[in-house]
């Protein structure tokens, strides 16, 4: 340090001090200005890159909230399709009970009204063979009562009483 004290020149010092004015004024008249300039645009940039990561923030949760209110009214109409699902499912179930209970008794009143036909034909049918039958034993029997002549003349008598008591 010594050194530079003894060794100082002020002629140096001047022209010295005068060069760096001289570059200083240099640097601002036309430098400083672009520098200046990128700087403010840079720091411009860097407010409308937040500014966008802000919005675009916000853009993203109003989204989210929309995705998720879509979702509920989704979740919602399936448990309203699911619902409205099952209540078809038992209206037609119970449809084809009711169904399936109608034609069992119209079956059965058909089996019924089959069953009496089937009743009275048989009656007919054991009427027809009563009557036949009693026929053939009256016949039988009138033929051997008739066989002989007592019998005959007792049987006229009898009809003839009767006719006359009636």
């Amino acid at each position: 340090m010594d050194k530079l004290i003894n060794d100082f020149s002020f002629g140096l010092f001047f022209w010295q001090a005068l060069i760096l004015l001289v570059l200083i004024l240099l640097l601002v008249k036309f430098a400083w200005k672009p520098i200046m300039q990128s700087i403010t645009d840079r720091e411009e940039g860097i407010k409308d890159a937040l500014l966008s990561a802000e919005n675009a923030k916000r853009e993203m949760q109003n989204l989210q909230a929309d995705n998720q209110r879509i979702l509920n009214e989704a979740r919602a109409e399936r448990d309203a399709m699911l619902k409205e699902a099952r209540e078809m499912k038992e209206k037609m179930i119970a449809d084809s009970k009711n169904e399936a209970q109608e034609q069992g008794q119209k079956m059965i009143e058909q089996a019924k009204a089959a069953i009496e036909s089937e009743k009275n034909a048989a009656m007919a049918e054991l009427k027809l063979q009563v009557s036949t039958l009693s026929l053939s034993i009256a016949e039988k029997l009138l033929k051997e009562e008739l066989s002989n002549k007592e019998s005959q003349t007792k049987l006229v008598e009898k009809m003839l009483g009767d006719v006359k008591l009636n």
